[in-house]
């Protein structure tokens, strides 16, 4: 249910409104219990994804660091690798 939640912080290029807005979708769906809400719970959670997406985009903006950007081509890698080692690799 996770999945969308990722690593925001010191990519290049940097995170796109799309990728806050999916973490911050599945951040309130896990919270909540719900993949979709009620009509009746609908504006409240449309504002919590909102108001989630607003705080994350002001955390990544004010967040500093002396490491190296790190490359998402890189990062989607190594992330296979660790996906096959761990299931086999794929067909």
């Amino acid at each position: 249910m996770c999945r969308n939640i990722r690593t925001l912080f010191n990519f290049e290029p940097p995170a796109t409104e799309i990728e806050i807005r999916d973490a911050s979708l599945q951040f309130v769906r896990k919270l909540s219990g719900f993949a979709v809400p009620s009509k009746a719970n609908e504006a409240a959670f449309e504002r919590a994804v909102e108001e989630v997406a607003a705080a994350a985009r002001d955390l990544v903006a004010s967040l500093v660091t002396t490491a190296a950007p790190r490359r998402r081509e890189v990062e989607a890698e190594r992330a296979r690798a660790r996906s096959a080692q761990r299931f086999g690799p794929r067909p």
